[in-house]
């Protein structure tokens, strides 16, 4: 019974990765979603996240800023060394079942495993830290779950990985996301600052 639940689950997530990497593109979005993987187009949004910290937390914003990258960094050690070598799943560019049937859009096909979307469980858990820790603020920080969402279905579309690599992922990294902004707001006291 759970074999044949994860032999279904296997083949939609095969179907899902067909449909967004070759039935539901456009040339405007190939563009794009390469575009998005990369860093220079991340920099201007950690800028203003942490310019816009260090107006509103004053000196704390330091020790803000010191766990945002913590948190980054234990995210993506704990995604590419851990979750990754334990599940070695090829990526679909690697996939014999899958590379012939891909548009693969990005410039390399990663040696590493599939699952979990390294993009997806840093950008997410990004998202979730700075919304939590500055949503008092500005309701506008739900929008770096737009941004996340867009970098995880970026991975899909380009043929490094598959849906469900990056729908773990943002569930992975929305969990880390939220520990470590409860942990930064009882540690800086941001209670004062109305969170």
């Amino acid at each position: 019974m759970e074999y044949s639940f994860f032999q279904q689950a296997l083949h939609l997530d095969y179907q899902l990765m067909l449909l967004i990497n070759r039935v539901f593109i456009h040339p405007y979005m190939d563009n794009i979603s390469l575009f998005m993987r990369e860093s220079v187009f991340h920099i201007p949004i950690y800028v203003f996240v942490i310019l816009y910290a260090f107006e509103v937390f004053g000196k704390k914003a330091v020790w803000w800023l010191i766990a945002g990258v913590a948190l980054i960094g234990f995210c993506d050690f704990i995604s590419s060394h851990f979750i990754k070598e334990f599940f070695n799943r090829p990526r679909p560019c690697r996939d014999p079942l899958m590379s012939g049937n891909i548009r693969l859009l990005a410039k390399y096909c990663g040696a590493n495993g599939s699952f979990t979307s390294s993009h997806a469980v840093n950008h997410f858990a990004f998202a979730t830290y700075v919304f939590l820790t500055l949503r008092s603020f500005s309701p506008w920080f739900k929008l770096l779950f737009l941004w996340a969402g867009l970098i995880a279905y970026s991975q899909v579309y380009v043929g490094v990985h598959y849906p469900s690599d990056v729908i773990a992922g943002a569930l992975l990294g929305s969990l880390f996301g939220w520990l470590y902004a409860r942990i930064v707001r009882q540690s800086l006291s941001l209670q004062q600052y109305r969170l």
